[in-house]
């Protein structure tokens, strides 16, 4: 699918910068925007941070992008990443997808091609999700598995629960997180064995390495404690 606007011109320069074409990884960078990505008021610029300087890089990769990449401090001195760019037709687009400044809170339903959507719920994960997998200290053989999302939106989530539940049959559970600011979507082991496929459903696809390499190791370990051939191991986590 692709999308072609009119290019406009403001004293004889083009407004556009992105090509608008629908693919693995152009669903993939709209959802790092969804999760990481900030639609300035001005009407023009998006920003992207992340506090994986690779991440940033791989969006830029995604998007054609030759803006630079810039460290980002917090009152606390811990740094992230961001870049920035002007492109007011794909801002526009953006906004006809269902974003909008200040989106963390306001977010609902998105227009994603559905032939895209789990490159797109990969970006996004990539961004506001997370997996961890430990061994239950009291069943000494069961080995847990989850991978959820989250976001400050709960009708966002409940859009994303709906579209994930119809393209891949897992209805996972939502409710608030730790902090009660935020909500999150959970898949634990059943269902998390049958997404992950669908997120990573071949090689080459974009993806942030850490979180596709735990997301491996969790498969591999439940894969051979089904034939039994491995014993109890440390508990790993990734964010």
């Amino acid at each position: 699918m692709s999308q072609y606007f009119t290019v406009e011109t403001v004293s004889g320069k083009p407004l556009g910068k992105i090509h608008i074409e629908w693919s693995s990884t152009f669903a993939y960078a709209v959802g790092l925007i969804v999760s990481d990505g900030c639609l300035s008021k001005d009407g023009r610029h998006i920003d992207f941070t992340s506090k994986d300087r690779s991440q940033v890089a791989l969006f830029k990769k995604c998007l054609g992008l030759h803006s630079k990449i810039s460290p980002k401090y917090s009152g606390a001195g811990n740094v992230a990443y961001h870049t920035q760019f002007g492109d007011v037709l794909f801002y526009r687009y953006l906004l006809g997808l269902g974003l909008s400044p200040a989106k963390s809170k306001t977010i609902s339903r998105l227009s994603i091609p559905d032939e895209f959507f789990f490159d797109f719920l990969r970006g996004y994960f990539d961004g506001d999700g997370c997996t961890y997998s430990f061994y239950d200290s009291i069943f000494k053989n069961s080995f847990r598995f989850y991978i959820s999302f989250i976001s400050a939106s709960r009708p966002y989530l409940v859009w994303l629960q709906k579209e994930i539940l119809e393209k891949a049959g897992v209805h996972g559970y939502l409710n608030p997180s730790g902090n009660r600011l935020y909500f999150q979507l959970k898949y634990s082991k059943r269902e998390a064995l049958k997404l992950c496929p669908l997120l990573y459903y071949r090689d080459g696809l974009p993806c942030l390495r850490r979180k596709h390499l735990k997301i491996l190791k969790s498969m591999r370990i439940i894969e051979l404690s089904r034939s039994g051939e491995i014993g109890r191991r440390a508990a790993f986590r990734a964010q």
